[in-house]
């Protein structure tokens, strides 16, 4: 039986990943941090079916002590400060998790076992200032903000190990993925939650900022499989991971009201305080390398996930209700 250890496999892609892999047949670990509040709501329903071990990026021995108990043959770093804004109000927290985070966990995985295959999630918010559109595996990146920066050190410090070491460690670039599970501080979720709240009568209006940033948005569930088809393959390489296609935030909003019976213009409200510093007004991305060498393509369409999200947040904000009616009436 394979076996995969898993940092931040209480977010949305470690649930869809850990799911993924259990279908193969997978023993699966995830690492958690010692909290005082507990948050395991995306992976509830796969309590008794993998197992967490404690551990922490900022702590190197840790990391060793959870590879050791462990023994996977795979290891897949999702663990980070994963949102942009939140970098620019900690900028030193998002390095140490995000950069430097990385280097602690290859450096463990150098000491225990240099055989285990190693996936680090980089991003496209590391092209920023873009120089090329399409992007691909050979643009330049351009970070423009603290996430950014974090993660470009995080993908060269996983080239740099690979090379040096000879690790299999690979990064897939991937673009804007989202799901029912997102965070409800990402755009995406903000959105669809904000529409399920109005269609039930709890609010009337949505604060949003830059609606004419475009992204290439794809769903989590599709791109957790290219993660796993990476470590499967012969040679160890970086993949851009996109659909091909971009969108707008305000495109997202029209799918999400429309999908509910409401009109966008009617709820949202623009706040420039939501607006980036610096801001990235254009991501598109060019997977035709993981098409060709890992026959990965997404499955899920830009509109369709839209309405998933929206019915999931929809259903959550009634069941939330009923469960309130049904508390008063006791």
């Amino acid at each position: 039986m394979a076996k995969a250890l898993i940092t931040g496999v209480t977010g949305q892609d470690g649930s869809y990943l850990a799911e993924f892999l259990l279908s193969k047949g997978y023993k699966v670990f995830g690492v958690v941090r010692r909290s005082s509040t507990e948050n395991f709501e995306r992976i509830e329903h796969l309590k008794g079916k993998i197992k967490l071990l404690q551990a922490d990026l900022l702590d190197q021995l840790s990391l060793i002590s959870a590879i050791e108990q462990a023994e996977p043959d795979e290891v897949y770093n999702l663990a980070a400060q994963s949102f942009v804004p939140t970098s620019w109000a900690q900028p030193v927290l998002t390095g140490e998790f995000d950069a430097l985070g990385v280097t602690k966990i290859l450096e463990a995985i150098r000491q225990v076992n240099k055989t285990i295959r190693f996936y680090q999630a980089s991003s496209s918010e590391m092209f920023g200032k873009v120089r090329q559109t399409p992007q691909n595996e050979q643009t330049p990146f351009y970070p423009r903000s603290p996430y950014g920066v974090a993660k470009v050190y995080g993908h060269w410090i996983t080239v740099n190990y690979r090379e040096s070491y000879d690790i299999f460690a690979c990064s897939g670039i991937l673009f804007n993925h989202e799901s029912p599970r997102r965070g409800k501080e990402f755009v995406s979720r903000k959105i669809t939650d904000g529409v399920a709240r109005i269609k039930q009568g709890l609010s009337d209006t949505l604060h949003l900022g830059n609606m004419s940033a475009k992204r290439d948005w794809g769903y989590a569930g599709d791109y957790v499989k290219a993660m796993w088809l990476m470590l499967q393959a012969k040679e160890p390489q970086d993949f851009v991971i996109a659909t091909g296609r971009m969108h707008s935030v305000e495109d997202l909003a029209h799918i999400a009201f429309e999908r509910a019976g409401l009109h966008w213009k009617d709820h949202v409200k623009i706040d420039q305080a939501l607006v980036r510093p610096a801001e990235v007004d254009h991501l598109l991305g060019n997977a035709s390398l993981a098409k060709t060498v890992l026959g990965w393509e997404p499955e899920t369409s830009f509109e369709d996930m839209i309405k998933l999200m929206v019915d999931a947040d929809v259903e959550r904000v009634e069941r939330a209700q009923r469960m309130q009616r049904a508390v008063a009436g006791l």
